[in-house]
């Protein structure tokens, strides 16, 4: 069940950490969906025969489509009450300190770095995102976040 957050009260929520969320499978079909959709068919990714002999011992997930999880999982985390709309407004940062072989669990946590109150009455979101991999001391990715949350009227 994602965490109610007031958007009046985004601003006192900065150092706040919200999860870790439910862990999730990282399959070898969605691999090769991403693949497909990006052109990016390296055999690390789209060939497992190929692959149990590469340096990772198996495929792994593209950097790219690891990122491109954060917006369901952040949905796991929290939502909004009292805005229009929230939208994903860019990234500061982003790292991908391990790979995620296929067949991993990853899961997401996310630390309140700031929110400030713009002109216009919304709300900019600046988080860390960090998406976990079971069993692993390092983290698949790590990426700071901005996120434009709008008030409703």
């Amino acid at each position: 069940m994602p965490t109610e957050i007031h958007v009046q009260d985004l601003p006192s929520a900065t150092g706040r950490e919200l999860g870790p969320g439910p862990w999730h499978t990282v399959t070898q079909s969605q691999v090769d969906q991403f693949a497909e959709s990006t052109g990016d068919d390296q055999w690390i990714h789209t060939d497992p025969v190929r692959a149990a002999d590469g340096p990772f011992g198996g495929t792994i997930a593209h950097g790219y489509l690891t990122l491109s999880l954060l917006p369901m999982m952040q949905r796991e985390l929290w939502t909004f009450v009292g805005a229009a709309m929230g939208v994903n407004y860019g990234l500061e940062k982003v790292r991908f300190p391990s790979p995620v072989r296929v067949g991993s669990l990853v899961r997401l946590r996310v630390k309140v770095l700031g929110v400030d109150q713009r002109p216009d009455g919304s709300l900019m979101l600046r988080g860390e995102a960090t998406i976990e991999i079971d069993g692993s001391d390092r983290p698949a990715c790590v990426a700071q976040t901005l996120s434009l949350v709008v008030p409703a009227s």
